[in-house]
């Protein structure tokens, strides 16, 4: 495994993030625990996870699934660097209550407290905020965080799905203010197929010192080699993946990526984290795998060199936005 700091920070972790989010939905806990603990033995610490994992009447089952990976001991609460989210109401139906949600200072502070004792620990490396909050202010929001940092049940903070001037907003009307060291990371979606964060977000991150942590790496299955799977008779595409094949042109696009892809012998799974790893600003993406085999699969885009070559083909399918403003004001 290779490793990096994350953003500005003195914090090491690994190149690939392990994403937890199919545990409990569709990996079953004994498979979980397996997964998590064959991306401990190859070298993988960065685990990432979010309150609301395990979804609908099911939310923080994912938190307690890795509480109880934890809980056997090893050393493995120690070796890993453990991030998760807030933002989302933990409650569902008609327990879901006004201020049970969001950024409110009320809230993180709840969710904090909620996470930790589903997670089995007494901190949080990396407690990153979901979604952007328009009603709550940054000053609160700051406020929150530094009583947290204070007591030790966090250590770093980041952003998930916040545009380029929402990270500006955060580290320089709040954090920057009060002397701290601000947001340290954000996770994007980013991919070959989804470039549109380089024209603001990934700008804004790297000129900020953040971390760029890269979600649906493979954008929901579509750069995994599906056309193929399909014609072989294997999984077929859906949600994100099945969407966007319906568009003939797309559909172009990935059977010349795929195309291009077989002609070097590249898995197009494995060829979509390497190309994510040669990014600038890039920390590692997110695998998020529902079985061991798919682990094995992206733990081999680590040591995958792309070649000039290939790399000038895949721009070529996948041109990106360019930069901000050239590319959309002339």
């Amino acid at each position: 495994m290779k490793y990096t700091q994350l953003g500005r920070t003195g914090l090491k972790v690994s190149r690939l993030v392990l994403g937890t989010m199919n545990f409990g939905p569709q990996t079953d806990e004994a498979d979980s625990h397996a997964i998590m603990d064959a991306a401990l033995d190859a070298g993988i610490n960065f685990f990432d996870t979010a309150n609301v994992y395990g979804w609908g009447e099911n939310k923080g089952r994912t938190e307690r699934i890795i509480g109880s990976w934890f809980a056997q001991g090893g050393g493995r609460r120690d070796k890993v660097v453990l991030a998760t989210k807030v933002y989302g109401n933990m409650a569902a139906g008609r327990d879901a209550w006004p201020n049970h949600d969001r950024l409110s200072a009320l809230n993180i502070r709840r969710a904090v407290d909620g996470s930790l004792k589903r997670l089995g620990t007494d901190y949080i490396d990396l407690y990153q905020f979901h979604h952007i909050d328009r009603r709550t202010p940054f000053e609160e929001i700051w406020q929150a965080i530094d009583v947290l940092v204070r007591q030790g049940k966090i250590l770093y903070v980041g952003s998930s799905n916040f545009p380029g001037y929402k990270i500006a907003q955060a580290n320089e009307t709040a954090a920057r203010r009060h002397g701290t060291i601000g947001l340290v990371s954000e996770q994007c979606l980013y991919n070959l197929a989804e470039r549109r964060a380089e024209m603001e977000v990934i700008p804004a991150a790297r000129d900020y010192g953040l971390g760029v942590i890269p979600w649906s790496p493979l954008h929901g299955g579509l750069l995994g080699g599906v056309i193929r799977k399909e014609a072989e008779g294997g999984r077929r595409a859906s949600g994100r993946s099945a969407d966007a094949l319906a568009n003939t042109s797309v559909r172009a696009q990935v059977q010349a990526y795929e195309d291009l892809l077989a002609k070097q012998g590249i898995e197009p799974g494995e060829a979509a984290l390497a190309w994510l790893l040669t990014r600038p600003g890039v920390t590692g993406p997110i695998v998020g795998p529902r079985t061991g085999e798919q682990l094995e699969s992206a733990l081999r885009a680590v040591e995958l060199e792309l070649s000039e070559e290939v790399l000038a083909g895949l721009e070529e399918i996948f041109p990106g936005p360019g930069p901000s403003p050239e590319a959309f004001a002339w």
